[in-house]
Parts: structure tokens; sequence; C-alpha cells
């Protein structure tokens, strides 16, 4: 058997109805689900990595994708983890064209904000002379997670991160009416503001956001 038909016996013999019915609630009813809690879902996907090791390697760039089709919400996030395990250490230059489809299949916070941090934002350091022209790609386009990914892809950059950068991405989405923008906004500049509290502040009450974005930017830092 391939690692996809391992992977969804294992999880139909370990499916929770009820609390597949409570998640999928709490996701507004866009996926279906097994009813896997994210621990049990990677124990059980763990040995069949290992089992099936030379297959992921191989064909990770498009097993993810894969994963992507099925319906259940679990498959998805068993994609663009292991995505990003297979990918970290060797990514290429040309990889910016599926990471941006995975960004953009099946969207919705709980996948884009993973895909943000854990992999565009590696992705970039493995390549920082693409940052500008990948923020830019991404914030002047259409689709609100791509804008959302070029706010907060530096969330584990830390006292690295690129503030100009960051403070200008926040300036050109910081009239947004979008609820995930805007929380992307007080999102990225609260984790910055942990080092370096003091611009984070005069930013944020001087660059007249939106109260949501401004309250989730200064909530621990006054």
């Amino acid at each position: 058997m391939s690692f996809i038909n391992d992977l969804q016996a294992s999880f139909l013999e370990n499916s929770n109805p009820e609390f597949a019915a409570q998640m999928k609630t709490y996701l507004m009813d866009r996926f279906e689900l097994y009813g896997i809690k994210t621990k049990l879902r990677r124990d059980l996907m763990k040995p069949l990595v290992e089992k099936h090791r030379l297959e992921v390697r191989d064909t990770i760039r498009t097993l993810a994708f894969d994963l992507y089709d099925f319906p259940q919400r679990e498959m998805h996030h068993c994609g663009t983890e292991l995505f990003e395990k297979q990918l970290r250490k060797s990514y290429k230059k040309e990889d910016i064209v599926l990471i941006e489809k995975l960004i953009t299949k099946n969207s919705w916070w709980d996948s884009v904000d993973f895909i943000a941090k854990q992999i565009v934002g590696k992705y970039l350091q493995t390549f920082p002379e693409e940052t500008n022209h990948i923020v830019e790609l991404f914030s002047s386009s259409d689709n609100m997670w791509l804008q959302r990914t070029s706010i907060i892809f530096q969330l584990g950059y830390k006292g690295n991160t690129n503030k100009e950068l960051l403070f200008n991405q926040c300036l050109i989405h910081k009239e947004s009416e979008e609820f995930f923008i805007q929380k992307a906004i007080g999102w990225a500049l609260r984790e910055y503001g942990r080092y370096n509290p003091k611009e984070v502040l005069e930013f944020a009450t001087s660059a007249n956001l939106k109260p949501l974005s401004k309250r989730e930017a200064i909530r621990k830092l006054i």
C-alpha cells in the first residue's frame, strides 16, 4: 500500500465522529474531518512516514497536493507539515510556486498561518534576495491569505525582523476591513514588540490602525 492509502486507513480507524462534528463547526463548515486531534494525528503519521520514507522523500512536491485533494482537514495538515519537514533544508527557488498554491488551496487560518511562518518564513531566509519581490507579489494580490502571509511571515524571525518591511506591510493593509488582515497586523506587531517594544508602541499609536489591529498590537506593551 502507498503512504496515502496507509494514512487514510489509519485515520479512518481512529476517527472520532463526535469530535469531527465539533471541529467542523469550529472551522465554519469549510472542511470535512476525521475527528483526530493534532497530537494523535502526528503520532499516527510518524511511523507511516518512516515505513514509506523513500516514497515520501522522493514525491513530496506532488504528495502534498495529493493530500490536499482529500476533503478531510487532517490530510491537508499532513500535507503542509510533510512539505515543511522534507524540504526545510533543501528548498529550490522555484518552490515558491508550490508554496503559493499551498496558501491559496483549501485556505483557512489554521493552514495559512503554519505555511506563512514555517514555510514562507524559512524559504525567504534561504533566499533572502527574493524577499522584496515575494512580499510585494503576495501583498498586492487580491487573495486575502497571500496578503496575510506578507504580513506575518516574519513571526519566527524574532530580533532579526525587518522592521521597515513589517511596518510598511502594516501601513499598506491598515485600511482593510478583513478581520484576518486586521488581526494579522496586530499579531505581527505584538510579536515584534517583544524585541522592540518602544518602536512598536510608537508605530501602533501613530499609524492610525484599525481598532482591532492597534488593540492586538499593544495589549502586552501597556
